[in-house]
């Protein structure tokens, strides 16, 4: 599915190949499959959709090559004051937060590479499946600044020690030490998380869905509770370290003017 908003080109692709499992791509190669305004909302709507579709029982998140998700559209943000930079990131996270209150399971089938905001709406799904070479990792204090969002879904998966090792960026890891962490639920070869998502989400499509919704909600307010709080200190954060020298010289090297 290619639909158009505010005459910019959204590209999340919608396959009901895999019946009742539903697999949506963000399928922007050319921005790495980046986050940008509209392919959050995007997203977001796709997700809705399913969730009120009675005929899907799972829903897989995928990246088209070269890898799932960039984090944030870093041309798009050169566009931004700081202001908006830090709204967007505000509903970037809820549409992360949200997958945890759906009631059908959400499966991130990760090849390539998950960084910044991919790194973390990977990890905010129910189940991540991680290609064995997958690059993970976390620049964001590197460039001077905290995330913004999802630090509260990386200690539900890994714990506070480990979070805020991986948070710090000073290392990155592949697809077998994420799964070694908790960072992933499932390890698969290079090419193959996508049909090993399916093979887990058909798992999950057979069973009895009510009892499946009850489980992923009753989890959710464990895993989630703090989050909404999260997001929005963190997110004050990000603005207040945006406006320090480090973070300052990372930006105007991406082209953004505060």
């Amino acid at each position: 599915m290619a639909g158009i908003f505010s005459g910019v080109v959204i590209l999340i692709t919608v396959s009901r190949e895999h019946a009742p499992i539903l697999v949506l791509t963000i399928d922007r190669p050319a921005r790495r499959n980046a986050l940008g305004d509209e392919t959050i909302k995007a997203l977001r709507r796709a997700l809705k959709d399913a969730e009120s579709d009675e005929t899907v029982r799972a829903t897989i998140i995928t990246g088209s090559a070269p890898g799932f998700c960039a984090g944030s559209d870093l041309k798009e943000l050169a566009q931004m004051n700081l202001a908006a930079m830090c709204e967007h990131e505000a509903d970037t996270a809820l549409v992360a937060r949200e997958i945890a209150q759906l009631r059908k399971p959400v499966i991130a089938a990760v090849e390539g590479f998950a960084l910044g905001g991919g790194f973390y709406f990977a990890a905010s799904c129910d189940l991540v499946v991680s290609s064995r070479s997958c690059r993970w990792h976390l620049p964001e204090v590197r460039n001077g600044w905290i995330p913004p969002w999802g630090l509260e879904a990386l200690v539900a998966r890994v714990g506070v020690v480990t979070a805020r090792r991986l948070t710090w960026g000073g290392e990155e890891c592949d697809g077998v030490e994420a799964h070694r962490i908790g960072l992933a639920d499932y390890l698969a070869a290079d090419g193959d998380s996508l049909a090993s998502a399916l093979v887990i989400a058909a798992r999950l499509a057979q069973l009895p869905g009510e009892a499946v919704s009850a489980t992923k909600l009753y989890f959710a307010a464990q895993a989630t509770h703090f989050g909404e709080t999260g997001d929005a200190i963190a997110n004050r954060m990000f603005g207040d370290n945006c406006r320090h020298p480090a973070a300052a010289a990372t930006l105007e090297r991406f082209g953004v003017k505060l």
